[in-house]
């Protein structure tokens, strides 16, 4: 069965990804995707649990031999995730670090909780505006302006555990690194030679040196640094930023896509050029709003996706009819 019938350089599923029924076996050269996370991110029903391991056996079936795959994830679950992927016919090849500064702590004040098991109720000592995860004035589902009160704990055992919480602020997210085998008999390079699979695409996602820097190492590449295994969204300030940086999402950049794990597309741009080469196909089962398609077109790939959720399956519809390849 042919992976793209029609003469769209893509094809997206409004249906569920497992089984990957239209796709055919060993014809797909890269996967990268963004599934679902396991942690119930923002109560969204689709994230109560990670996803069955079918779907990697299903992607394993559809990949050419040799071919790589990026696997976004978190931190509480990854290793659960890694398993899933390993027994499903992968190879764990790396975790990249997607570091950046804008994380929204997972926590509580505990010492509030304390005084009410108490019975004690807790000081108001002031008013603000309640705002999440993204600069004020950002896309609409992402801030509110509702005026919440500010309380600090009023017992004597609340007071000892003032600002105690549960959790650390995140500053990375991991995006595993994966690869089918390559057919068994072949080397490298009669893999590449039989199927364009088998070797990351490390010069075109080089990093190019920062403007009046001096080449580094003993053989310095005229296009820049080999792309490291850490992905930064801020600049950190540390003398290391110059390995990879890329922009946060642009607020408000489509007021129609409010997906509320929408990845910014320098970043899916640096992943696609990662994994994959010039007209080749790249395959998300777990589409979301599609940015991965939208990158794959503007890099001059191939996409197939799908999604579930016939209102995100729009937003990708949309976006990749009006991105330009």
């Amino acid at each position: 069965m042919s992976n793209l019938t029609t003469s769209k350089p893509y094809a997206i599923f409004n249906q569920s990804c497992y089984g990957l029924s239209p796709l055919s076996e060993n014809t797909v050269d890269a996967l990268i995707t963004d599934p679902p996370y396991g942690i119930s991110y923002q109560n969204h029903e689709w994230d109560k649990a990670l996803p069955q391991r079918q779907i990697w056996e299903d992607s394993v079936r559809v990949l050419k031999s040799g071919a790589f795959g990026l696997v976004f994830s978190s931190v509480r679950l990854m290793h659960r995730l890694m398993v899933d992927l390993e027994d499903s016919g992968f190879i764990i090849k790396d975790v990249l670090f997607w570091a950046y500064l804008n994380g929204m702590p997972k926590s509580r004040d505990v010492a509030l909780d304390i005084d009410k098991e108490l019975g004690i109720e807790s000081r108001v000592v002031g008013k603000y505006n309640y705002v999440q995860g993204y600069k004020k004035g950002g896309a609409e589902n992402y801030y509110s302006d509702n005026e919440k009160l500010k309380y600090e704990p009023n017992s004597e055992l609340g007071i000892q555990y003032k600002g105690a919480g549960l959790g650390l602020k995140p500053a990375y997210e991991p995006i595993i690194l994966v690869q089918k085998p390559i057919e068994k008999g072949l080397n490298v390079a009669q893999n590449v030679i039989k199927y364009g699979t088998g070797a990351l695409n490390i010069e075109q996602s080089r990093i190019p040196y920062a403007k009046g820097e001096g080449k580094v190492g003993h053989n310095p590449h005229p296009n820049g640094r080999v792309s490291a295994n850490i992905i930064r969204t801020d600049e950190l300030d540390d003398g290391y930023d110059k390995f990879f940086a890329v922009p946060k999402v642009r607020q408000k950049a489509e007021d129609f896509n409010h997906h509320p794990t929408l990845k910014p597309i320098e970043l899916m741009h640096h992943l696609v050029k990662l994994v994959s080469f010039e007209n080749q196909t790249v395959l998300d089962p777990f589409m979301g709003s599609g940015s991965t398609g939208v990158s794959c077109l503007t890099l001059k790939r191939k996409f197939i996706g799908f999604e579930l959720e016939k209102e995100y399956f729009e937003i990708s519809q949309r976006r990749l009819e009006n991105t330009k390849n």
